[in-house]
């Protein structure tokens, strides 16, 4: 009789094991790509700008997300050209890691550029070389 009861109790506790592991671990699903879709989306950096033209000088001042208050910008704008009636301003964004340890909280970093171009041009901004979504302040 006390050996039943002794088999009885471990096979609970092995049951209860086993489905708390099974419950436990997560479960792959196909996702058919949104999850990829969704990782691109956040790629892309959002930046906001502002322009103030002045006697023929564009200052863009603004702000992007970075991953952690230890990075810095570098900011350069240019003008660039196909022909004398058409043209943009290019900014070129580059995020510069710290190597050092740092808390990877997302924080908004600031920018400023300057550059000699026509009034009412629109603006362009590449991050790392890649094209960003702006908002104007």
């Amino acid at each position: 009789m006390k050996h039943s009861r002794l088999w009885l109790s471990a096979t609970i506790i092995a049951l209860v094991v086993i489905g708390g592991f099974i419950l436990s671990v997560p479960h792959t699903e196909k996702d058919d790509g949104a999850f990829l879709s969704k990782s691109a989306e956040a790629n892309i950096p959002l930046v906001t700008l502002r322009d103030s033209f002045k006697k023929g000088v564009h200052t863009i001042t603004g702000s992007l997300e970075a991953p952690n208050a230890c990075t810095s910008v570098s900011a350069e704008a240019v003008y660039a050209t196909d022909s004398p009636e058409t043209g943009d301003i290019l900014v070129l964004l580059s995020l510069l890691a710290d190597p050092g340890i740092c808390l990877q909280l997302p924080t908004r970093i600031s920018f400023t550029a300057t550059v000699s171009a026509p009034a009412n041009l629109p603006i362009r901004v590449l991050v790392d070389g890649a094209a960003a979504t702006t908002t104007a302040l």
